[in-house]
């Protein structure tokens, strides 16, 4: 009878604030609305969203509409539809440019991302100077291009300095720049030189961040060099290998200062790439609306392969 009344009183007894056990508690006294900033936030948006819309979005959506004209520097444009991509894919040169691009590409990415992670472990060891030697390895992607492939363009010349070195050795160097077996590969071991140590500053910095602990607890645990390579480096650093793939291919297939300056899409088609062949036409053949139409070509294949190393990087690139 005493445990009954206990519980009846401790029912109607008041809980927090007056409210009685078991009931829902009233709503609080309501807050001010505070006032926006969201002139403030349009302010500070405003001067990257106007340039992202003269800047990209202007003349992305201004080349698809060029693309469907017969379009000159001077003179009125005549409205033919997509007569420029008809045409572009009956083009046999539209295909050599395209396979010269593509070999260039994934050649070049190879090379590149092959070197920059050999001299990214090497710097990786404790070496003395290892800052000093990131910045001389840095030093040809700071300077202007132009320049770079001038000076290589001399040294591979018939009678430059890397044919004078192997006559020393008896070896009769082959006319790099005119010769279509060598154009290619010259073009493309000149475009390594120039940009592998972008990738060398990525892949240092994302070695400096795997925990020495996992390395040292390999070691004892007797590991080989290529054992923590495989299992404990490459899937650490995955991420950074990721981004400098995609960053590195987007890159080639824009390829078109080397080119240009080396050979001069020569000899024949050998060395003719895609932006290079988009500029003649442009603006020495003064078809601006064929350009139009192979620049967007040219958008829609790096979209594809980027889209396909995002989807492919599921497989192989570790996050955790």
């Amino acid at each position: 009878m005493s445990d009954r009344s206990e519980a009846t009183a401790s029912s109607a007894m008041p809980g927090v604030a007056g409210v009685p056990i078991g009931a829902p508690a009233p709503p609080g006294p309501r807050l001010p609305r505070r006032r926006g900033n969201g002139w403030v936030a349009v302010a500070f948006l405003a001067p990257g969203m106007i340039g992202f819309v003269l800047f990209i979005l202007t003349p992305l959506f201004g080349s698809a509409f060029i693309s469907l004209f017969d379009w000159k520097l001077f003179g009125n444009p005549d409205f033919i539809g997509l007569e420029n991509y008809v045409k572009l894919f009956r083009d046999p040169t539209f295909y050599t440019v395209l396979g010269n691009t593509i070999i260039f590409a994934v050649v070049y990415t190879a090379l590149n991302l092959f070197v920059a992670l050999t001299i990214s472990l090497w710097l990786n060891t404790r070496m003395k100077a290892a800052g000093a030697w990131r910045v001389i390895f840095f030093l040809p992607v700071i300077t202007p291009m132009v320049a770079n492939a001038l000076v290589w363009r001399l040294l591979l010349s018939q009678d430059g300095l890397v044919n004078s070195m192997l006559a020393t050795v008896g070896i009769d160097g082959p006319n790099w720049l005119s010769d279509s077996a060598w154009a290619l590969p010259s073009v493309i071991a000149m475009s390594v030189w120039q940009s592998f140590g972008y990738n060398v500053i990525v892949l240092s910095a994302g070695l400096s961040a795997i925990p020495k602990e996992l390395l040292e607890a390999s070691r004892i645990d007797g590991t080989s060099a290529w054992q923590r390579l495989r299992y404990i480096i490459l899937p650490l650093l995955s991420p950074s290998l990721f981004f400098c793939s995609t960053m590195t291919m987007i890159g080639a297939f824009q390829v078109f200062v080397q080119p240009l300056f080396l050979t001069q899409g020569g000899p024949g088609e050998s060395t003719n790439t895609f932006v290079l062949y988009l500029y003649r036409n442009g603006f020495v053949f003064d078809r601006l609306g064929y350009a139009s139409a192979l620049a967007w070509i040219l958008f829609v294949v790096v979209m594809l392969i980027t889209a396909l190393q995002f989807v492919g990087q599921r497989k192989w690139v570790n996050y955790e």
